[in-house]
């Protein structure tokens, strides 16, 4: 056995990271070995551990936007170079069940950007591995019945122990690499998320009449994004984990699909043809255009989505707080209804 003591820092919204890290950590438990499991909720500062004795550093979280989630990408490149130490990388997305067939879920950059700055920073990486955990992206799809999120959690807690197992043996896993061609396919969206998307989406949550301002969403929001003007409004220092979404004892978070829904129509039926006749207005249209007025066009374009999101937002906010608006909003969310299952991580 390589390793002393294993140190595993992780970052979870639903529960599926965090049962992960638990696993790795019952397999380094048994063998005896001194543990520390490290949540990075709001982190201000980052506790450099003694590494005097050979140590392995874990860092597990789930995939958003086929990326680590900001606050765990921050916390990587915040984290100094340690003697005496190598890393492994853990993300969890989103699997899926048909049938008796477990469909994988894509890791894009979650994977590759980390070890990046991780190889830049001198470490040695002895382990990649994604986790097939149950797909929770309630925005996108109601949470999966219990039996199939019991089947999935229950296969992919196995090879989340086999793989703790080979890495403390002193075996190195490196099973992220097996879908390189798909996640490198995958960079532009991972980016697209990252600097736009996240916004859009911390955008599309409300709270429905049913709120009774128990302050518990603002208290266990990991990045301290939600705040209370009258209405309950997530800024955009939201990461869309959904913890709030799915741990919300009167469910009264609520996607606002009808909003969401009605400012991607607008943007791309009006603003940004509009944005286009300007451009051609003033003598540019795509063919001969040198690249540089390409690039100006296309950040234009998002600069204009994203203000009109934020602004679209601030008035949603500020109507939600007559009655008739907040229910008009709550009755054309899906998440309203049975049907649309929220997803909490089963402990195991």
């Amino acid at each position: 056995m390589n390793f002393e003591q294993i140190i595993l820092y992780y970052f979870s919204g639903t529960g599926n990271a965090r049962n992960a890290a638990h696993w790795f950590m019952q397999v380094a438990e048994e063998k005896q070995l001194k543990t520390r499991l490290i949540n990075i909720d709001r982190f201000d500062q980052i506790e450099i551990p003694d590494t005097g004795k050979k140590t392995l550093i874990g860092f597990c979280s789930p995939t958003h936007g086929f990326n680590f989630p900001p606050i765990m990408l921050k916390f990587i490149l915040k984290f100094p170079r340690l003697k005496n130490a190598d890393v492994f990388i853990m993300n969890t997305r989103g699997g899926l069940k048909l049938s008796k067939l477990f469909l994988p879920g894509v890791s894009g950059i979650a994977q590759l950007l980390p070890a990046l700055i991780l190889l830049l920073k001198s470490y040695k990486i002895v382990g990649m591995q994604p986790l097939d955990l149950p797909s929770n992206w309630i925005f996108l799809h109601p949470g999966l019945k219990a039996k199939v999120v019991d089947s999935i959690t229950q296969r992919i807690k196995k090879i989340t122990k086999k793989f703790a197992t080979n890495l403390l043996e002193g075996k190195r896993k490196y099973k992220a690499l097996l879908s390189l061609p798909i996640d490198l396919a995958m960079i532009p969206i991972a980016f697209g998320y990252y600097f736009i998307g996240r916004f859009y989406l911390a955008k599309s949550l409300v709270a429905s009449s049913n709120c009774n301002s128990c302050m518990k969403c603002i208290n266990e929001c990991p990045v301290e994004a939600i705040k209370l003007k009258k209405q309950l409004f997530w800024s955009y220092k939201c990461e869309s984990c959904m913890r709030c979404l799915n741990n919300c004892p009167k469910q009264a978070i609520q996607v606002a699909h009808s909003f969401s829904i009605g400012l991607l129509l607008i943007n791309f039926l009006i603003l940004m043809p509009a944005i286009m006749f300007l451009f051609n207005d003033l003598g540019f249209d795509k063919s001969g255009n040198p690249l540089w007025l390409m690039i100006i066009l296309r950040i234009s374009k998002w600069i204009v989505f994203i203000s009109f999101v934020f602004l679209s937002y601030r008035m949603l906010n500020y109507l939600m707080r007559f009655k008739w608006i907040n229910k008009m909003v709550e009755f054309t969310s899906f998440s309203k209804y049975k049907f649309w299952r929220r997803y909490k991580a089963p402990h195991y």
